[in-house]
């Protein structure tokens, strides 16, 4: 019944059976209007006023129901007082059981039938109707219990309706996100078995350029034209197997992630810039430096680099209002990061191990190197990393791209 209503109706169940309420109580007083002079009652206007008082129970049924169920059987003492029974009262009972039927459990909604209509049965019984309207008092009882049945199973019935439309619904959200899951995991699946066949091959062409490698070095003062030859060979297996790799970064790219541009990857000489974009975003952040900055491979100063990016990532996201200071320590064979702040630190509903943490671990993890994150004992959190730094795989000071942070 109310499903078919108007969107702004069902969002105000107050105005909209009030609205119910009135309509009742017109038409009763229509009828009044409409009736014959000699049926009547006596007094009109008190009629009339005895007709809106056994409808207002009906303006509360969802807001209030028990109270209006209690004030529909209140509404039974009007026949007595008016010598006239209202034409609302036995439209509301009908309506009140409806709607206990229709939005509560079995139990509750026979209790209410049972209150609203065992009364009437009583008054039916004794005080039976006289006058025009003359009947027995078996003909009431029959017809109200016939009244109140009906009422009640088309109540039982809406409201089975409305439950199996709700389970269907919430079926077919599951089912939906399932099939969704189901063809991710389908695809994630695929990739990851396209990226080993093509680590393998990746892999492979590796071996075979520091074999040729070996070769050509131990052969070049000997025969410079068979280690020109495999120079040219180490030349087109490197280029192979470039573009194998830029294809792996394919396979393992999201649809989420945007497609790689030929483009440096940041490094420590980033590192300022990035501070000042943090500063920009609102979190004031300073930089020091300890130590003598030395050369860095690219991955190493990648790796700092991301480390420091989703600390103060963390910190605009829920340090709220904080500090956050970056320092990098230069030593003798390693390199430590730290950053810290002074926020509100991780919350129950924040402090869990996402993507970001697991990535500052295993790019940490790769280069030999500990991460350790965790709440600071004066407040704020802390991210600290210490990556050795591998001499013999260092590159020179003059070709390094990563220096001073």
């Amino acid at each position: 019944m109310t499903n078919r209503l108007p969107g702004w109706l069902r969002r105000r169940p107050l105005a909209a059976d009030t609205g119910l309420a009135l309509v009742l109580a017109a038409l009763d007083a229509a009828f009044l209007l409409l009736m014959p002079q000699e049926l009547r009652p006596g007094q009109l206007w008190a009629a009339l006023g005895g007709s809106v008082l056994a409808a207002a129970p009906v303006a509360v049924r969802r807001v209030a129901p028990w109270p209006a169920v209690l004030a529909a059987v209140a509404t039974l003492a009007l026949p007595v007082l008016l010598r006239h029974a209202p034409g609302t009262q036995g439209l509301a009972f009908v309506v009140l059981t409806y709607t206990m039927a229709a939005h509560r459990p079995l139990r509750p909604a026979g209790l209410a039938a049972l209150l609203l209509w065992v009364p009437v049965l009583l008054a039916n019984l004794a005080v039976p109707l006289d006058g025009v309207l003359d009947m027995g008092p078996a003909y009431l009882l029959l017809n109200n219990l016939l009244t109140a049945g009906v009422a009640f199973a088309v109540g039982r019935a809406v409201q089975a309706r409305r439950q199996s439309t709700r389970m269907l619904r919430e079926r077919a959200r599951i089912a939906e996100a399932t099939q969704r899951s189901l063809a991710e995991q389908a695809v994630a699946d695929e990739r990851r078995r396209i990226a080993r066949e093509l680590h393998d091959v990746v892999a492979h062409h590796v071996s075979v350029m520091g074999v040729l490698a070996t070769g050509a070095r131990r052969v070049l003062h000997r025969d410079p034209q068979a280690a020109d030859g495999a120079m040219a060979t180490i030349e087109e297996t490197g280029r192979a197997t470039l573009r194998e790799l830029r294809r792996l970064l394919d396979v393992l790219r999201t649809d989420a992630e945007p497609a790689a541009e030929l483009a440096p990857q940041p490094g420590l000489t980033g590192i300022e810039a990035l501070v000042e974009q943090v500063r920009e975003a609102g979190l004031p952040v300073t930089l020091r430096v300890d130590g003598t900055p030395a050369a860095l491979e690219e991955g190493v100063a990648l790796a700092v680099y991301r480390v420091i990016q989703e600390a103060l990532t963390n910190t605009l996201k829920h340090g709220g209002r904080a500090t956050a200071e970056v320092e990098l320590t230069w030593g003798d064979g390693w390199l430590a990061v730290e950053v810290t702040d002074t926020g509100r630190g991780p919350t129950p509903a924040t402090d869990r191990i996402g993507h970001g943490l697991v990535g500052m671990r295993e790019r940490v993890a790769l280069y030999g190197g500990v991460l350790r994150t965790g709440p600071r004992p004066g407040g704020g959190f802390r991210v600290y990393a210490r990556i050795p730094l591998d001499s013999a795989g260092a590159v020179p000071a003059g070709a390094a791209t990563g220096g001073r942070g």
